[in-house]
């Protein structure tokens, strides 16, 4: 049996949808399950239920708060690092696989090229600190371990860039977006098909996993918006005209060569992954 955390979140909820698919059993928990910052009833909760394996993708991301309100800082650090290390615990006690969800935000976004899994991690945010240090918890207690690197994730089960963009347009001639950030939209019923091939294998170690293509948040919107024939203008401007409180990574662009050296399939490319997401969310409201 394997323990999803973070199932009312666009991707834990597709990846019990997908364990569902395979026939592999699956319990799916969230905030009101369990208390991550809690390590004793975290690392109870994880023994007396026994997984094979570990999905970890509860997270705290609301980033622009952690950077300004002190409590919202030590809530981001206590979940994505403290809870990550006490499931890892938990893992190691168990001997048993964990899957921890990561970010483009462990890098500054100053590389010219694509980053590689060896490259050197060095978050410009609170956000993504607490990711970095999540991750180097899992190293240092676990041997079992998928470390998924990922962006601009999209799904059904919540909302997202792709949604606001829907609902801005209807209301306004013109949406201000970024063209400076590059990086990769993700579809999360691709990346939980992904993420339930590698946990399927012994193949331990981090990848970084997303739609194939690049882009920036300005494209997205465009293409977003033309799908949906909807004539709002885009009017692309640059990360400092923004104004964000979070630094965030300009370059955002993931290799995939760790995905192509274990042998898996890459996912489609992500403009494939925006038209499929779309007619899912139509079919879904004709329901």
């Amino acid at each position: 049996m394997v323990l999803v955390t973070g199932v009312n979140g666009q991707l834990g909820y597709d990846i019990v949808k997908e364990l569902d698919k395979r026939g592999i059993d699956s319990k799916g928990i969230d905030i009101q399950d369990l208390d991550l910052t809690n390590k004793t009833d975290v690392i109870n909760f994880i023994t007396d239920l026994k997984p094979t394996c570990v999905i970890h993708c509860a997270g705290y991301t609301q980033v622009d708060k952690a950077e300004i309100e002190d409590g919202e800082t030590k809530k981001c650090f206590d979940i994505n690092y403290r809870g990550t290390e006490y499931i890892a615990i938990a893992c190691k006690d168990l001997d048993i696989k964990m899957v921890y969800i990561s970010t483009d935000y462990v890098f500054d976004g100053t590389k010219t090229g694509e980053y590689e899994i060896s490259d050197n991690v060095n978050p410009l945010s609170k956000y993504g600190m607490s990711k970095m240090q999540g991750e180097r918890a899992i190293l240092e207690h676990l041997n079992k371990y998928f470390i998924i690197r990922t962006s601009w994730l999209f799904g059904l089960n919540g909302n997202n860039f792709i949604n606001t963009m829907i609902n801005l347009g209807k209301e306004k001639e013109v949406i201000d977006v970024v063209f400076d950030q590059l990086g990769s939209p993700t579809y999360t019923v691709d990346l939980a098909c992904l993420i339930c091939d590698v946990v399927e294998t012994n193949k331990y170690g981090i990848y970084h996993a997303t739609n194939e293509g690049f882009c920036s948040w300005a494209d997205l919107a465009k293409k977003v918006l033309e799908i949906k024939n909807i004539s709002c203008k885009i009017n692309p401007i640059s990360s400092k005209e923004y104004k964000s409180v979070t630094i965030r990574p300009l370059n955002s662009r993931l290799s995939k060569r760790s995905l192509e050296s274990g042998g898996f399939s890459l996912l489609p490319n992500w403009e494939d992954a925006v038209k499929r997401y779309l007619l899912s969310k139509d079919q879904r409201k004709e329901v």
